[in-house]
């Protein structure tokens, strides 16, 4: 007699819960994204995940969303993925500053994770809107790549500020120029080939700037103003988050790291996240775009072992249900594997690698198994409404899977029936 079919109750309650979507294009009419104004509700951090980089299907809901959120709920901020040290130039841009042309210059050195794109439809947005919308940054100096984004900006405020300490900074800067990339991958195992000696030099002079910057408040302010201060602390504090980071990676890397020791840039990004609501007017909205792995709000964990508490856990934290995180995935298609090449620019090459069907117990499968195609569900009812245990155990990043409560780690999910690779980025 042949087995029962597997029933899964998450797939059920999709079938009769989950809201239909048309659209890809971001040009498209907005009218069947309405049920998710009414899934973030009064959500004041509204966070759009991926489940891997350099997708287009993602990169385009992504642009549609930001639109629907900005056009029809009031959203003012896209924060992004993307170093805060180095957001203030693009927030200039996007308001009007400089040439249309000037982006791809400011961007140059970044990796192409889908900035560009939103970033020229709020210019373009800003030229009649009302009010303005603002980018901000929130991640470590060039998302782990190099320190001298943050370093070259707290050089010039010395400068005017307290010249006495300017060598340190100077002596911190020639440290991080011998390994400085373009990406993490590139920047960690060159850090990773410095002199002990060099390694704990520049761990000891960012954290006597910091304890300096932050002793002499008062008289950096006297000298100067309290934002120009406010900034130049966030960029030291960026360095210092940076630079632990790079000590986590590698000890991680040689099986000797601490337990979730590399949330040092997790926790730095959630944080930057609050440095930019404390300073908005008070009710303003932001979009957040950053990895699902980013942005949810439980532990990652790999092979059972607890590797980092994710920004969203921070903020979730800080700002309880006023921070909404929408997981992206797809169903089926291709992702972007990428593989480490120390030769290669980023270091490493995008794979475009076909998905495997679903395994069980995922929210992929269940949105396979339930025959929906594009579609966006509601987890915060799905709590309320499903047992405890029925909700799926793991999510997809890139091909492989995280096995975490899906149902306690987002508050919404929105799939695609495929996901193609970004062609400017194939190895």
């Amino acid at each position: 007699m042949p087995a029962p079919p597997h029933h899964d109750p998450f797939a059920g309650w999709l079938r009769g819960h989950a809201v239909p979507l048309t659209h890809l294009a971001p040009e498209a009419p907005l009218d069947d994204l309405e049920p998710l104004g009414d899934v973030i509700g009064d959500a004041r951090v509204v966070a759009i995940g991926e489940n891997s980089h350099f997708i287009n299907e993602f990169a385009l809901l992504r642009r549609r969303i930001l639109r629907f959120l900005v056009e029809r709920h009031g959203f003012a901020v896209l924060a992004f993925e993307y170093g805060f040290s180095e957001g203030f130039p693009l927030d200039a841009w996007a308001r009007g500053e400089g040439t249309d042309d000037d982006l791809s210059a400011h961007t140059a050195a970044a990796i192409p994770v889908g900035l560009d794109e939103p970033l020229r439809w709020i210019r373009r947005h800003n030229r009649t809107a009302s009010r303005p919308v603002r980018f901000a940054g929130i991640d470590v100096p060039a998302a782990g790549g190099s320190l001298l984004p943050a370093l070259a900006p707290v050089a010039d405020y010395l400068r005017e500020i307290d010249p006495e300490v300017l060598p340190a900074v100077q002596t911190a800067t020639r440290i991080a120029e011998t390994f400085a990339g373009d990406s993490a991958a590139v920047a960690a195992p060159a850090w990773a080939r410095l002199a002990t000696a060099d390694q704990d030099a520049l761990s000891a002079v960012l954290m006597r700037l910091l304890i300096r910057f932050r002793s002499v408040e008062p008289l950096y302010v006297s000298r100067g103003d309290q934002r120009s201060y406010d900034i130049a602390l966030r960029r030291l504090e960026g360095a210092c988050h940076g630079d632990h980071t790079f000590r986590a990676m590698a000890e991680l890397f040689a099986g000797t790291g601490l337990t979730a020791d590399t949330s040092a840039r997790e926790v730095y990004m959630a944080g930057s996240v609050r440095w930019h609501l404390e300073r908005l007017e008070p009710g303003t909205r932001v979009v957040l775009a950053a990895h699902n792995a980013h942005l949810q709000t439980s532990p990652i964990s790999f092979d059972g072992h607890l590797t980092g508490l994710p920004m969203g856990q921070h903020l979730r934290g800080m700002l309880g249900d006023d921070y909404f995180a929408l997981g992206l995935t797809s169903t089926a298609g291709h992702t972007a594997e990428m593989r480490r090449d120390e030769n290669a620019r980023f270091g490493f090459v995008v794979d475009d690698t076909p998905l495997e069907p679903p395994e069980p117990g995922s929210v992929e499968a269940a949105f396979a198994d339930a025959g929906l195609g594009l579609a966006v569900a509601d987890l915060r009812r799905a709590r309320r409404e499903l047992p405890g245990d029925t909700g799926p155990d793991r999510i997809r990043i890139q091909s492989a899977y995280v096995h975490t409560p899906v149902l306690e780690a987002f508050d919404g999910i929105l799939s695609t029936s495929t996901s193609t690779v970004a062609d400017d980025v194939k190895g």
